[in-house]
């Protein structure tokens, strides 16, 4: 198996009939168990790469090789999403009538796994992010750290081989932003998980392993 997780070859999306650049024939290769970080300022394309990476957008041209396979040739790309990745968003999209417990089960209800197994799977979860003296609590009981840390696990659920963040701290104060880079660090470090993370603040980007800087649609360093 390549070392290779994900490989984008000379991507491009454009919006309105060609005319704006999101992202412009960007390459790079992510590797198994590599955390990286992707950087600049708004506009500069780094959401959007990391959405194509991700399966959530197509290219307009150029090619996402995930496990050496072109995502085109996927034909239900939310059944690779579901299996293959994890997402944490700066939004925590948690459901408010939902547990912490029954909010980290929702990615695994389309899985073959038991309630029971589900219920244990979710508490170790909550359990490895710091929450598991949490885990009846609705997110409204839960400050905003504790909803990315349920946010966190609910994104480990099915065992993703690739966990996407997208400013994950964009809705924390600084304290709680460093506890949860803290915890994706140790993640990366004790579950070999393979992270990349989209910001903006220079200071999280540096518990990354490898740093990409992006400017109007391009890798400039």
């Amino acid at each position: 198996m390549s070392d290779v997780l994900v490989r984008a070859d000379r991507v491009s999306k454009t919006y309105e009939d060609g005319r704006i650049h999101a992202v412009a024939e960007v390459s790079l290769d992510i590797r198994r168990g590599e955390f990286v970080a992707i950087m600049g300022r708004s506009g500069s394309g780094k959401s959007t790469l990391l959405n194509l990476l991700g399966g959530l957008d197509r290219p307009s041209a150029g090619a996402i090789f995930f496990e050496d396979q072109n995502l085109q040739t996927y034909g239900d790309l939310a059944w690779f999403r579901a299996r293959k990745l994890g997402f944490v968003f700066q939004s925590f999209h948690l459901l408010p009538v939902l547990t912490a417990l029954e909010n980290v089960q929702i990615p695994m209800f389309e899985t073959i796994r038991s309630a029971a197994r589900r219920r244990e799977r979710a508490s170790r979860l909550l359990a490895l992010v710091g929450m598991d003296g949490r885990q009846n609590h609705l997110p409204k009981q839960l400050s905003v750290g504790e909803r990315q840390r349920v946010a966190v696990a609910r994104a480990l659920a099915n065992e993703p081989a690739l966990l996407l963040a997208d400013e994950p701290t964009g809705n924390l104060d600084s304290e709680n932003a460093l506890e949860i880079l803290r915890l994706l660090a140790r993640l990366h470090r004790e579950q070999g998980m393979t992270i990349v993370m989209v910001t903006h603040d220079p200071e999280l980007a540096s518990f990354a392993q490898r740093t990409i800087q992006m400017k109007d649609g391009r890798i400039v360093a």
